[in-house]
């Protein structure tokens, strides 16, 4: 039997977090009528959940999933990319998984990352404003 000191234990992300996620940051896009893609991934990228709201532009589904993936693998929102980006730092284009623009949000549970949001449809700063709704259901 391995010791204590080969095994940890993580928190998971679970369906019923991911759906309470999902639920505040759908509820940020219809008070602003915004008609945007929601994913939520675990901490291994895996989808989990996803919303595309009525008139969202299909073209965001793969994007929304990205950009929460991206959070996760980095473990950093992807505004921080966006902003590299453009700083001057096109570097982080040939980072493969890096999604440089703002809406994926890593989702932070007693300093653990347990997965991501992502958010595609509108403007950048809007898809960051929906991501970051639904990540605060885990402050």
């Amino acid at each position: 039997m391995p010791g204590n000191d080969m095994l940890t234990e993580k928190p998971a992300l679970t369906l019923a977090a991911a759906k309470k996620i999902m639920m505040a940051a759908e509820a940020e896009a219809l008070k602003q009528g915004w008609p945007v893609v929601i994913a939520v991934v675990d901490d291994g990228g895996n989808l989990l959940c996803l919303h595309r709201l009525d008139e969202a532009q299909f073209g965001s589904v793969e994007i929304a999933i990205r950009k929460a993936t991206s959070a996760v693998a980095f473990k950093r929102p992807t505004k921080n990319w966006e902003e590299s980006l453009n700083s001057g730092q096109q570097r982080v284009l040939g980072l493969p998984g890096v999604l440089p623009s703002e809406g994926g949000v890593p989702l932070v549970w007693k300093d653990r990352i347990v997965g991501g949001i992502g958010v595609s449809g509108v403007r950048a700063h809007e898809d960051g404003q929906v991501a970051r709704a639904g990540a605060v259901v885990l402050d």
